[in-house]
């Protein structure tokens, strides 16, 4: 059961809040600057008004997840570190004396209260909404581009994700004391996830028996989330590696398991909108839907500025019609000429290939033709013939006995005259400078929020994380430019 409204807090010690929470500490200004009242009111209708013990306030949970990211720590340590730092217990508003709430509460609150709520683009309009009314924002411009992220269960099997966790658990204990080897349980040689699961629990006691060793942070942390993995998630463990997440590609030589998200930004590092997709989706076709949001946030958009993947013709077109500039460098290999079946072969430009709606990438190219004269060229691709031949999709796009399987373009030097005369301009050229800066916050997301791993499995909770985690990188933005 929840109340209708929130509850003053009446406690004689609140006033070491005064004392001890600084002016200038970080959550403090988090706390000043945005009322979280809204939570409440987005998730009232979760819980039951009338019957069952009194919930924890929603507000109070959303802060702990919040917390989670801005320091990324786990549940456990999350919930731990609130006992005693007084600038959580002061975030959290709680009274200095309350105590906190289970680990596991978390989880649950994440699978129950945050289901089915469209928690990304409500928290990213709501730190937009302030950024335009603090006046932080006053670019008319939005910065596009994605990074992804691998799956926390990915195409290891769940007994090597075992042995990977505890390895890195035993290694942070012989840094301390080596001999703790000679007191550890026989490794696992049995390729059974059960006698996996087993050697870790074994190996989870002997470590927490030892007092001194579990309470060293690089230790701790490694437990916990070995713990984790044991006690929450290994029901995933045993029913599959993550459904959802799928093979993307870096580089032609390098790919990854997992998601991307798709990010736009303002010339103030305040991210607008964000599309959360599986690894092998193409990043062109998220842009209109990046402008769209950025707009229903309260941006005003002239220039859109990304790499020559967001500069297909479908892109170009919708932002001419919307009286948009797209600072996009022009790739003959996307966005040049006629090409068949467009939905079922997309360009990965990181690549430099296309890839088959099955998610497999060409081998090779060749262009035929010669180059300034009346007849069209075109670029020929080449995929494996020996996947081709064992796809689950190659109905109606591999014929039975062909020994090869191709798809190919035609370029056509004519077709975008106007966008390449804007390539050359002054305007296109400053404008294009300024894409570093969405560089630099995929990188902050991922190094100091731990957007570089999934923390769950599924693209809802893939979402979910990439919700809060924006949420947390924008108020820490708009605190460090109102500072």
């Amino acid at each position: 059961m929840i109340k209708k409204q929130e509850t003053m807090i009446l406690s004689e010690y609140m006033g070491i809040y005064d004392l001890v929470v600084t002016k200038n500490n970080m959550l403090r200004k988090i706390n000043e600057l945005i009322d979280f009242s809204f939570i409440h009111d987005e998730l009232l209708e979760k819980y039951c008004l009338t019957n069952g013990r009194n919930a924890i306030s929603p507000i109070r949970m959303f802060k702990y997840l919040l917390l989670k990211s801005i320091f990324d720590l786990s549940d456990v340590d999350i919930v731990e570190r609130s006992k005693y730092d007084m600038s959580f217990k002061y975030f959290l508003d709680m009274a200095p004396e309350e105590g906190v709430i289970e680990a596991s509460s978390l989880t649950k609150f994440r699978r129950l209260r945050l289901k089915d709520v469209n928690l990304l683009d409500m928290l990213i309009d709501k730190t937009v909404s302030i950024a335009l009314e603090k006046g932080i924002i006053k670019s008319k411009s939005i910065i596009v581009d994605a990074t992804h992220s691998s799956a926390r269960y990915n195409q290891k099997s769940p007994r090597e994700i075992l042995q990977e966790r505890s390895k890195r658990l035993r290694k942070s204990v012989y840094e301390i004391d080596e001999t703790m080897k000679n007191i550890f349980p026989t490794k696992n040689i049995i390729d059974k996830l059960e006698d996996e699961i087993k050697y870790c629990q074994d190996l989870v006691d002997v470590i927490e028996s030892n007092e001194i060793i579990a309470t060293y942070p690089k230790v701790k942390e490694k437990l916990n989330l070995l713990n984790e993995t044991l006690e929450d998630d290994i029901h995933h463990l045993q029913i599959s590696s993550d459904a959802d997440a799928r093979v993307g590609h870096k580089t032609a030589d390098s790919s990854f398991f997992g998601y991307k998200t798709h990010i736009a930004m303002s010339e103030e590092r305040i991210i607008t909108a964000a599309t959360i997709t599986t690894g092998e989706k193409n990043y062109g076709k998220e842009l209109k839907s990046l402008i769209v949001k950025s707009q229903k946030a309260g941006m005003k958009i002239d220039t859109v500025i990304g790499d020559a993947a967001y500069s297909e013709k479908g892109n170009i077109e919708f932002t001419n019609e919307n009286t948009i500039k797209l600072v996009a460098k022009l790739n003959p290999s996307v966005t040049q000429g006629f090409r068949k079946k467009e939905d079922e072969f997309q360009f990965n430009k990181d690549a430099g290939m296309y890839v088959c709606k099955a998610g497999h990438m060409a081998i090779r190219k060749a262009r035929q033709g010669k180059k300034d004269v009346s007849t069209n060229q075109t670029d020929t691709y080449y995929f494996d013939i020996e996947k081709c031949k064992v796809c689950s999709l190659k109905e109606g796009c591999y014929k039975e006995g062909a020994k090869s399987k191709t798809y190919s373009i035609t370029l056509k030097s004519d077709v975008h005259k106007a966008q390449i005369a804007f390539q050359e301009s002054e305007y296109f050229k400053e404008k294009s400078k300024e894409r570093y800066k969405i560089e630099a916050k995929n990188s902050e997301l991922k190094h100091r929020h731990g957007y570089e791993i999934s923390s769950s499995s599924g693209l809802i909770n893939m979402e979910m994380q990439g919700a809060i985690t924006i949420c947390a990188v924008n108020l820490k933005r708009i605190i460090k430019l109102l500072g």
